[in-house]
């Protein structure tokens, strides 16, 4: 069985700010719909677009078959 993968990036603000559980539901809900499943998540600095120092943010890994 081949698998893919996504990785998406996310975070409350460009500037920052308390990550909010209803973001992310809506995330896993809109990628079950394409046929992605939630295989891990990893809490990440992610560079913000002002500013030299990272916002807190978590990269979200998903997987599906490949065909």
């Amino acid at each position: 069985m081949n698998m893919e993968y996504k990785v998406v990036e996310m975070r409350e603000g460009w500037l920052g700010g308390k990550m909010s559980g209803e973001k992310l539901e809506k995330l896993l809900n809109k990628e079950a719909r394409d046929g992605w499943r939630y295989k891990s998540m990893t809490s990440v600095d992610v560079k913000g677009r002002i500013g030299p120092s990272g916002v807190d943010g978590v990269l979200v890994v998903f997987e599906r078959d490949a065909g």
